[in-house]
């Protein structure tokens, strides 16, 4: 078992801009692709509290890595019960089971082993999560790998526990949620002891981007008395591109933000284009569409809110923007 149990966790902002981690703008769609780069360098994850500096300048990139959701065959939701969308990358294939206030693992396939999360799913992420967000989970099922097969139970904690700016290359985040999980497992054959897992897990989250602009995972995996330590540390793409690249890859954007009476798109929409306004708890307020270009929003109370735009000829958008 020498892969990491990999549960690769993956916004919006009050009116301070501060940054939560929601089901409407955060929770993985069907078709939706992640691309990421491997990180040359150590990531910097000794940064506690609010208003901190997360520093990892030194980081570069590395290979490209990407992350594919789709929906699970009939045969993987008979395998894995009750997972609704499955994320493929890295060589590995994720299960998980969305529900309306919370993203639960159901399974994970590796090249070495396989995790069945039947018996008792394991929280993923709990929604909303902002700033001193805790929440403490059990799991169990059963495993199986080249060296055998038994069952698995432990605890997942997760909490939100660093907020402030992160330093990635030379780019600069402002308004960045540290979600950091840390998973311990039991492995039995039998009855008798084998083996343990322990995971941590660290993702950095903006107001602005739906996955992670930087996540590393490191495993240690006992088995029958013998370690092995597997890191991982990804960060999306573009944290690496410049600034002439971003500006060909703008996508989907707002003015003014905030906003009082109207708001405007910026980006590859229509007058065709179908608006979803969606409050910070994931329920639909507003459904409208672009036909003069301004969207009407002096009704809603002030807050933030996320907007979903989508179009025949388009890939659904989603971002925020806030309510003065």
């Amino acid at each position: 078992m020498k892969k990491t149990l990999l549960i690769l966790i993956s916004t919006t902002g009050f009116l301070s801009a501060q940054t939560t981690i929601t089901k409407a703008f955060n929770d993985p769609i069907i078709g939706e692709i992640v691309n990421n780069v491997n990180i040359n360098g150590t990531v910097d994850n000794s940064a506690t509290g609010n208003n901190v500096t997360f520093t990892n300048t030194s980081l570069t990139a590395g290979s490209a890595s990407s992350a594919t959701y789709s929906a699970p065959s009939s045969t993987e939701i008979s395998t894995f019960p009750g997972s609704t969308i499955k994320m493929t990358g890295g060589g590995s294939t994720s299960y998980y089971k969305q529900t309306a206030s919370k993203l639960e693992i159901t399974g994970l396939v590796t090249p070495d082993a396989t995790l069945n999360f039947s018996t008792n799913n394991g929280t993923f992420i709990g929604y909303p999560a902002a700033f001193g967000y805790s929440e403490n989970d059990t799991a169990s099922g059963t495993f199986s790998a080249t060296a055998g097969s038994g069952n698995f139970s432990g605890t997942i904690a997760i909490s939100a526990d660093a907020y402030g700016t992160l330093l990635i290359g030379t780019k600069t985040y402002p308004n960045v949620l540290r979600i950091k999980s840390i998973q311990n497992f039991n492995l039995t054959v039998f009855g008798f002891p084998v083996g343990t897992i322990a995971n941590t897990t660290y993702a950095y989250y903006d107001n602005l981007h739906k996955a992670p602009l930087l996540s590393t995972t490191n495993a240690v995996i006992t088995v029958q008395g013998t370690p092995q330590n597997t890191n991982i540390a990804q960060a999306l793409n573009e944290t690496f591109l410049a600034v002439s690249d971003l500006k060909l890859k703008e996508k989907l954007s707002i003015y003014p933000n905030p906003a009082q009476d109207f708001i405007q798109l910026k980006g590859n929409t229509s007058k065709n284009s179908k608006i979803k306004i969606y409050g910070l708890d994931g329920k639909l307020v507003k459904t409208t569409d672009v036909k003069s270009g301004k969207i009407e929003v002096s009704e809603l109370p002030p807050a933030a809110y996320f907007i979903e735009v989508s179009g025949s000829k388009t890939t659904k958008e989603t971002t925020k923007f806030i309510k003065k």
